[in-house]
């Protein structure tokens, strides 16, 4: 008789409840916005477009939710999504030849495909590192196949997209640590990520810009190691390096016009055209200036249960490719999530990512929720 599995209620009600509450702060931070703008002429237009997208990721959510997390344990799953994502973000710089990030399906619907790089990335890793276990110090039939194929994907998604990047590294680096990497290993491999993170900020003006203005706004120590003026030149090249700390001073604005309770929901000002992308990358803020201290500590313990559930399934799988798989998952999800709150509250340089499951946006809602999906399997696996 087959074992009756029993449904992650904490995890299930936590990402539930962050889904809901992200349909109803999309709504308050572009309500006004798009009612005033001539191209979208109603209040409810992103609103209604996110709901839709939510219906679409509940339903794959509860599909792979469903769905035994060991389907995924094949060579033809593992290779096969990591094999299309890449085409996909090759694919895209051709396509989207000025951002490098959309896939156009017709009209206002796209397709991100460095959000589709997520789930490929980590059920390749699971499959990857569980298929090597024994050797996973193997220099040569283990780490270089590994770090082509990571790299390769991680080359594809730093262009366009530099945090979502960042935060498929770090699941990459967790799992392959956990898995037993060897200390002189994971330091040459963090050694070669700090490189390529350098050269990925000096690789674009805006990027450059947003480091040194954050550290060091008047360029006072700038100027000292570069006399010459270079690196402020270089940072200043396109108009949109001019004042890069404009969104975090208006968002720390909100924030701290949020004080405990909040100014109460519809009643935020700096989304009134103060705030850019107020109801995507820094949506974080609304929710703090209008539902103060409580409700943006309210969205943090969202994640905390989402990373508490997800080590505890990891922590409990019998077997490495589940706990692998649980591992890159809550990774991913959590360690995004707290980039874009340490990117609101100024913690961290400037840097477009989204708020996972609160921001606006179908690629990303429809990415998490299919990784959260698998999550829940695993858990219910876990006991």
């Amino acid at each position: 008789m087959p074992q009756r599995l029993k449904t992650d209620w904490i995890l299930f009600a936590a990402v539930l409840a962050l889904v809901l509450f992200g349909l109803l702060i999309v709504y308050s931070a572009s309500s006004i916005m798009a009612r005033m703008d001539a191209r979208y002429n109603s209040s409810w237009y992103f609103v209604v477009r996110q709901a839709g997208y939510a219906v679409v990721a509940v339903v794959v959510m509860m599909a792979l939710k469903r769905t035994h997390y060991r389907v995924f344990q094949n060579p033809a799953v593992a290779f096969g999504a990591i094999g299309v994502a890449l085409m996909l973000l090759f694919a895209v710089y051709f396509v989207d030849a000025a951002h490098h990030r959309w896939l156009r399906l017709g009209g206002p619907v796209g397709v991100q495909p460095s959000e589709l790089a997520k789930p490929a990335l980590v059920i390749f890793l699971a499959f990857f590192v569980t298929w090597r276990a024994r050797a996973i110090n193997n220099a040569r039939h283990t780490l270089v196949p590994a770090a082509l194929a990571v790299g390769f994907l991680i080359f594809a998604v730093v262009v366009p997209d530099l945090g979502t990047a960042v935060v498929l590294g770090l699941a990459a680096m967790a799992v392959f640590f956990v898995a037993g990497l060897q200390w002189r290993y994971c330091f040459i491999v963090a050694a070669m990520a700090f490189l390529g993170l350098v050269v990925s900020i000096f690789a674009e003006p805006y990027r450059l810009g947003r480091v040194i203005r954050f550290f060091d706004p008047s360029f006072q120590y700038v100027s000292r190691i570069d006399p010459h003026g270079w690196l402020k030149a270089r940072s200043e090249r396109t108009l949109r390096t001019r004042d890069t700390n404009y969104q975090l001073e208006q968002s720390q604005i909100a924030v701290g016009a949020g004080g405990v309770a909040g100014v109460g929901l519809m009643n935020g000002r700096q989304k009134l055209l103060y705030l850019p992308e107020a109801h995507t990358d820094f949506i974080y803020a609304v929710a703090g200036e209008e539902m103060g201290l409580i409700g943006a500590a309210g969205l943090l313990a969202g994640f905390l249960v989402i990373l508490w559930r997800g080590l505890r399934a990891s922590l409990r799988m019998r077997d490495d490719f589940g706990r692998y798989l649980a591992l890159g998952v809550t990774v991913v999800i959590v360690v995004q999530g707290f980039i874009n709150m340490s990117v609101v509250l100024g913690i961290m340089p400037t840097k477009g990512i989204p708020l996972p499951m609160i921001s606006y946006g179908g690629s990303s809602l429809v990415s998490t929720l299919a990784l959260l999906g698998i999550l829940m399997n695993v858990s219910e696996h876990a006991g």
